[in-house]
This record gives structure tokens, C-alpha cells and sequence, in this order.
């Protein structure tokens, strides 16, 4: 039984370190809305930050990989977060995906996109990057 309560209380305490960490950004990465892109723009409009879209497929083999390491880098996440509306998009399966392919030219993926409210394109970069090409392509937009 002590057996069964200590590993509870490990596991309770284990559990709330994470929420503590993720609540203040401590390694999370990006932080993607899951909400529509006008919906973004408006949030954007309201918070005067602009927006970043993955432009990504399920195929995409560096789309996945950016996902995996670049995206949950702690450093990209707390500057992506600070300053940008986040949308990750796929776009070959999606209404919205759809149509931000038509309208900013998307040819190749991964294709990351930093927009302003009104949907005027600011930046656009194509391929996998690494953490400091991406804090690149960030600053240089702001």
C-alpha cells in the first residue's frame, strides 16, 4: 500500500511541475490557435501582432521534422508567442488551407508565411529551417 501511495504522490508531483512549466512557456515551443484564418486576423488586429502560418502537408517529410525540433525549440516559442498570432495550416485538406495556397502562391512545403491583419503578406520563406534561421526570419518581419 505505501508502495501505491508513493507513487501517486510522485506522479501528482511529477504532474504539476509540467502544468507549472507549460504554463510559463518553459520549453513548449509554438504554440499554434486552432482557429480560422479571419478569426486570426481579427485576434491580430486586437493584439497588434502579426501572423504566422505553417503552411504545411501530411506528406511533407521537413514539415514534419520542423514540428518535431524546430517548432518546440523553448527560444523560437517564446519569441513566436510574444509577437505573433500562430496558425498552423494544412493545406491541401482545408477550406482555409485552400485558399491562403491560392492567394499567397504556395508551391512547395513547407512554406512559412508572416501576414499582417489586413492578410497582406510580410515575409515568406520556403523549406525546412533551424532554429536560427527562424529567429531570423521572425526578427527580420518585426
Amino acid at each position: 500500500m505505501k508502495k501505491i501511495v508513493g507513487v501517486f504522490f510522485f506522479a501528482v508531483i511529477a504532474f504539476s511541475m509540467m502544468s507549472y512549466s507549460s504554463s510559463k512557456g518553459g520549453g513548449t515551443g509554438i504554440s499554434f490557435s486552432k482557429v480560422s484564418f479571419e478569426k486570426a486576423k481579427k485576434e491580430a488586429s486586437k493584439s497588434g501582432k502579426l501572423i504566422f502560418i505553417d503552411a504545411y502537408t501530411d506528406w511533407c517529410g521537413p514539415c514534419k521534422r520542423m514540428a518535431a525540433t524546430t517548432f518546440k525549440d523553448r527560444e523560437v516559442g517564446e519569441l513566436f508567442n510574444d509577437n505573433f498570432v500562430n496558425l498552423k495550416v494544412e493545406m491541401e485538406k482545408t477550406s482555409d488551407g485552400k485558399e491562403l495556397s491560392r492567394l499567397y502562391r504556395v508551391r512547395a512545403y513547407p512554406t512559412l508565411l508572416i501576414v499582417d491583419d489586413q492578410g497582406n503578406l510580410v515575409k515568406q520563406l520556403v523549406g525546412f529551417q533551424s532554429k536560427e534561421k527562424l529567429i531570423a526570419f521572425a526578427e527580420s518581419a518585426l
